[in-house]
């Protein structure tokens, strides 16, 4: 079955000390789930994973996998510089999860397809009952290789291929893409700022940060999309960006973002060096920033009486 709608790539909760706080994915997971996010992305970008230990994502893939819920696909990022350490977590991942999803080396980078297709068959066959995607984030992998190449040669060699998380703006690739093999795999559009120029071109499933923050938003410009309401729709899709161009200017989206979960209900604590974190004071200033945009209605809800 091909993962379809709005799919958070979730935070890594901690304690202001900067320690995991696992202890939190409960409530985390019921706030996703009463805002219709259809699954979670855990140990990616938005998660922190470069700044966590092997032992760090494994404790949040086994969180996870313990608040698992019918409503909530769990898709593990297992990516790694080092190629050992990613079939590790895969491994681990294997009884645990839906889905796992790798990026490419960001150090020593991949410049063949070639490179990208051995690297992807090694880690996919240590969680070989699992479906396997590829993350393709170029701006931050260095790997800018085509994907609707990749598909064609990884497809007879990566059994357990099911498609892509495309975190790029090469629309015409992601198209390309999405035809491969008659339309066989699942591309999962993860550019949040695009999100409305990739409903004319097929997308049906994203995965992306800001559906923590704003679920009910990229609904409604989807359902002004399938109304032929373009302008509303556009309306509302340039809310979104303002909306990570208002946070980013704060110290850095990422950090901020993650920290304005708590505004919404979600305390996911401090971020790692590099990213910011801010008071609650700074949030008080952000939210009247983003409430004077018109986005007080938009925003995810936290129902307290859903919770345990």
């Amino acid at each position: 079955m091909k993962i379809k709608n709005l799919v958070a790539a979730v935070y890594a909760p901690m304690h202001k000390d900067g320690s995991l706080n696992t202890d939190k994915i409960k409530d985390y997971s019921q706030f996703l789930i009463n805002n219709k996010i259809s699954g979670v992305f855990m140990n990616g970008s938005t998660g922190d994973f470069a700044s966590l230990s092997t032992a760090e994502r494994k404790q949040i893939t086994l969180a996870w996998s313990q608040n698992k819920s019918e409503d909530l696909c769990l898709i593990d990022h297992v990516g790694h510089t080092n190629l050992r350490e990613a079939k590790e977590l895969a491994e681990y991942a294997a009884d645990k999860v839906d889905a796992i999803s790798v990026l490419a080396p960001f150090y020593f980078r991949l410049n063949t397809i070639e490179k990208l297709v051995q690297y992807c068959k090694e880690i996919a066959a240590c969680a070989p009952n699992l479906p396997f995607y590829y993350y393709h984030i170029p701006v931050l992998s260095g790997a800018n290789l085509n994907m609707n190449e990749f598909l064609i040669k990884a497809e007879s060699e990566i059994p357990s291929l099911a498609g892509i998380k495309f975190t790029n703006n090469n629309l015409i690739d992601f198209q390309h893409s999405k035809k491969v093999a008659n339309g066989k795999f699942n591309i999962l559009f993860g550019f949040d700022e695009l999100f409305i120029n990739s409903l004319p071109v097929g997308a049906t499933g994203w995965v992306g940060s800001t559906y923590n923050h704003l679920a009910p938003l990229y609904y409604k410009i989807k359902d002004l999309f399938e109304k032929g309401q373009m302008a509303e729709a556009t309306a509302l899709q340039n809310k979104a960006i303002r909306f990570v161009e208002i946070l980013d200017s704060k110290g850095g989206f990422n950090g901020v973002a993650k920290g304005f979960m708590r505004v919404l209900g979600v305390d996911c604590g401090p971020s790692r060096f590099p990213h910011t974190t801010l008071t609650d004071a700074d949030y008080k200033i952000i939210k009247k920033e983003l409430d004077a945009l018109g986005l007080t209605d938009l925003f995810s809800r936290f129902d307290e009486s859903l919770v345990n």
